[in-house]
């Protein structure tokens, strides 16, 4: 049995991330310790995301812990790994989903429908505001950063009217108690990966990368793979309006994409179906890029 080093960031959310998967590997007979990495994104806390823009502002120091041999894995939220990897590194394994799609929480409304209008609604995301403004442009939306402990208490504080978040955190935190709503992928489309942990290793590493194959996912890694490619094509990170939804149907892939202008005032979909998850995220990609979602893309990585 092997001693596994696991590298994560200190919020709570990837505390509980790295602590699963420490578990899992525990049930297998490794030993397991645990290096918490403070990251860029770590240290920046009051601007959002968005205007932060630095691709990797999650991973870039636990990648270099990798590099450095200080730790043998990392784990993430697959959100936060960039769609191109560096030579050096290599997905080794991504775990069974979590549901990928957004809740709406709030102390004093049921949905978003129901909101008063010109109600205040906390998220830091461009793809989550884009598709809000679309659906109310009355709307206000502020910036809302923090773990998900603070997110939750300035909505109990009245901060907010409501927040957006992802299920998967507060369904692994076990915090659901302000969820009124799961909002379908159809209305709010996800954030490429979001609900899987991606297990990131040394490019090359067979020894570790053998120990880790019981944790990956075949569905998971095909709709995954599959909305990556999407967000790759558009050129986009995690903090940009693009949101991308696979699904396995029938063996066959069904990939919703999205790109929105952040004012919500043009809002592209398209869906397709395939059997390649590459060449259908790309092909998805190319025509939301052809439809409009150029302009839109080179309008926001402007102003980043």
């Amino acid at each position: 049995m092997a001693h596994l080093r696991i590298g994560s960031r200190g919020s709570q959310l990837a505390f509980w991330q790295a602590h699963h998967i420490s578990g899992l590997l525990r049930a297998q007979g490794h030993s397991v310790e645990l290096e918490i990495i403070k990251t860029t994104g770590d240290k920046i806390t009051d601007v959002a995301l968005a205007k932060v823009g630095t691709k990797g502002m999650f991973t870039k120091e636990i990648e270099e812990a990798l590099v450095e041999n200080r730790i043998d894995l990392a784990v993430h939220s697959l959100k936060d790994l960039p769609t191109e990897l560096a030579a050096d590194f290599e997905i080794a394994a991504i775990t069974t989903r979590e549901n990928p799609r957004d809740v709406f929480c709030s102390v004093k409304f049921a949905s978003i429908e129901e909101l008063p209008q010109c109600a205040k609604v906390g998220t830091s995301s461009l793809r989550r505001q884009a598709q809000l403004k679309a659906l109310r442009p009355d709307l206000q939306i502020y910036p809302l950063r923090g773990n998900v402990d603070t997110r939750l208490r300035k909505l109990e504080a009245g901060d907010y009217d409501a927040i957006i978040l992802a299920a998967a955190g507060l369904n692994r935190l076990n915090k659901t108690q302000l969820v009124c709503q799961i909002i379908p992928a159809e209305v709010m489309t996800p954030a490429a990966g979001q609900g899987a942990l991606g297990i990131e290793i040394r490019s090359g590493d067979t020894a570790t990368r053998t120990l880790l194959a019981f944790l990956d996912d075949a569905a998971a890694r095909a709709t995954t793979t599959c909305e990556r490619a999407l967000l790759n094509k558009l050129g986009g990170g995690c903090q940009v309006p693009i949101g991308a939804f696979a699904e396995v149907k029938e063996s066959r892939i069904r990939l919703n994409g999205l790109v929105a202008h952040p004012d919500g005032t043009i809002v592209l979909r398209e869906t397709r179906e395939g059997d390649d998850p590459v060449r259908l995220g790309e092909e998805v990609g190319e025509i939301l890029l052809r439809r409009g979602g150029d302009v839109i893309l080179e309008e926001v990585y402007g102003e980043g």
